[in-house]
């Protein structure tokens, strides 16, 4: 332990040599003695990566051992969650890699199984299982025991959740055992965090304090303004669920919001800007439709671990319960990156000379006569600046000449622009992997100014037919089908007549 505590003192030192404060106690300092500070430090780092390593990732067992050896004592973990957290960034990449690299798995051993198993062909069927069985067992890496070992100790699934954060975070598509490690704890968390497991919880006023204030903190769709904006999310004719888990109490794992209007909502400013009803008592007679307008994951650690389809479910039957009498389901959603694929395809269009065919020959008559621009390059240009700065939203001419122009782009995009077969858009390939129909486009329903940035105000219902889920998301995932409305497709017409990108 002693290489341990020389690296935390010697990182002490050295964080209290960055504040100026202090600066005059080293000012003595040669250069070289500064050099070789730092280098002691990285050494000293160096060895107790090794020596943590060592001592707390346990050698695999014999396969006829698997379920007779005793587990390591609680303190291994502890004293690798401690360690691990007193790294700095680049120096958690490090430990990461050499745990992936040395400490996965075992190849020649699972080389010498994969070979026999070729050789027990043709032989009965027991041979061939017990061969199968051991090459699977030699496929476990040696930290996986670590990661099932730290999950049982306190604060152990959240250190693990902040864990994988970190990997996402550190950007490790270069290393293939950093992926091996990062697949295996996805791997992990999906199954400790399965839906049997998770627990829905409607957060309203009453609810703790933290609790509130994290609901806040991580809403990421329609930020937060205050305390009385929160009241009003929770509060009548509202609902706000999230699922929690019991190995980390107080934490909301993901959160959905949902307004309970007459109708479909066509804007997001009446849900969240609306404080009429605030203390009023609901009226059952004015709800027939659940809007979801938000879902936030909280935890980045959690990414591709699948809770929001759940939680979406589990909430409609929730509904279903209070308001038997409610039959419309549907999300309204923001387009994040509609505006910034919309200027790439103009400056695709500038370099190509082909600036006439995104809009009709009146819609750039329009453009040029509010900017006083002329036809051509400087025509496409303000376009591109007015979309860049949102300054066309001041002006009831443009917004209402570039209405059908963007309507038409925006359906596309979402309808049209495809990564691997499916949709580009992150929120639309989300709510048609759960089986929602792309219902309506929605002009002006945003006017935010994170709302023009994104999509230029435009927002869409992903409408959850119940009946009809299953067929969707079935069609959607096996055969890259989208279901669509028939304003949608009318849409996505329009571009294809009018527009050529």
């Amino acid at each position: 332990m002693a290489s341990f505590h020389l690296c935390t003192a010697a990182r002490s030192l050295l964080k209290s040599y960055r504040h100026r404060a202090v600066l005059k106690t080293v000012q003595g300092l040669r250069v070289w003695e500064l050099r070789d500070m730092y280098l002691c430090t990285s050494i000293a780092v160096h060895n107790s990566m090794e020596e943590i390593l060592r001592k707390t990732v346990a050698p695999l067992s014999t396969y006829e051992m698997r379920d007779k050896s005793p587990p390591p004592p609680e303190s291994n973990s502890m004293e690798f969650m401690h360690f691990y957290k007193s790294l700095e960034k680049e120096q958690k990449l490090e430990f990461l890699e050499k745990l992936s690299y040395d400490f996965g798995v075992d190849h020649r051993w699972a080389s010498d199984l994969a070979a026999k198993l070729l050789d027990t062909q043709g032989r009965e069927a027991a041979t061939i299982l017990q061969v199968e069985d051991r090459l699977r067992y030699s496929l476990t890496p040696r930290y996986r025991q670590l990661l099932t070992h730290i999950s049982k100790v306190p604060g152990g699934v959240k250190f693990l959740v902040d864990l994988r954060a970190d990997l996402i975070e550190l950007k490790i598509s270069d290393s293939p055992h950093m992926r091996d490690l990062n697949s295996t704890l996805k791997s992990l968390l999906s199954e400790w965090f399965s839906v049997g497991l998770l627990r829905l919880e409607r957060i309203t006023w009453q609810s703790p304090c933290e609790i509130l204030q994290k609901i806040s903190q991580y809403e990421a769709v329609h930020p937060v303004r205050n305390w009385t904006d929160i009241k009003r999310r929770v509060g009548p004719y509202r609902r706000c669920y999230a699922f929690t888990h019991a190995s980390m109490p107080g934490e909301p794992l993901v959160v959905l919001h949902v307004a309970l209007t007459e109708d479909i909502a066509n804007n997001i400013q009446g849900i969240v800007r609306e404080f009429s009803t605030l203390d009023a008592d609901e009226d059952v007679n004015k709800i027939n439709a659940a809007i979801f307008y938000s879902i936030s994951s909280t935890q980045a650690g959690l990414q591709g671990v699948e809770l929001g389809n759940y939680l979406i479910k589990r909430v409609v039957r929730e509904l279903q319960s209070e308001f038997p009498h409610m039959a419309q389901f549907s999300s309204l959603s923001p387009i994040p990156g509609f505006s910034l694929w919309l200027q790439g395809a103009l400056g695709q269009l500038k370099k190509e000379g082909r600036a006439i065919e995104l809009l009709s020959e009146q819609e750039w008559r329009e453009v040029e006569d509010v900017t006083g621009a002329v036809p051509g390059t400087p025509a496409l240009e303000a376009l591109r600046r007015l979309i860049s700065t949102s300054e066309w939203i001041r002006s009831d001419r443009l917004v209402q000449a570039l209405e059908p122009a963007l309507m038409r782009l925006c359906a596309w995009y979402l309808y049209g622009e495809k990564r691997r077969g499916y949709a580009l858009n992150p929120v639309a390939n989300f709510h048609l992997q759960n089986g929602a129909t792309m219902w309506r486009l929605n002009w002006q329903a945003d006017t935010s100014p994170r709302g023009m940035a994104n999509s230029c105000g435009i927002m869409v219902n992903y409408r959850y037919f119940l009946q009809e889920t299953s067929t969707n998301s079935a069609a959607y995932l096996q055969n890259k089908v989208i279901k669509a409305s028939e304003q949608v497709m009318g849409l996505v017409s329009q571009f294809q007549k009018n527009s050529k990108l």
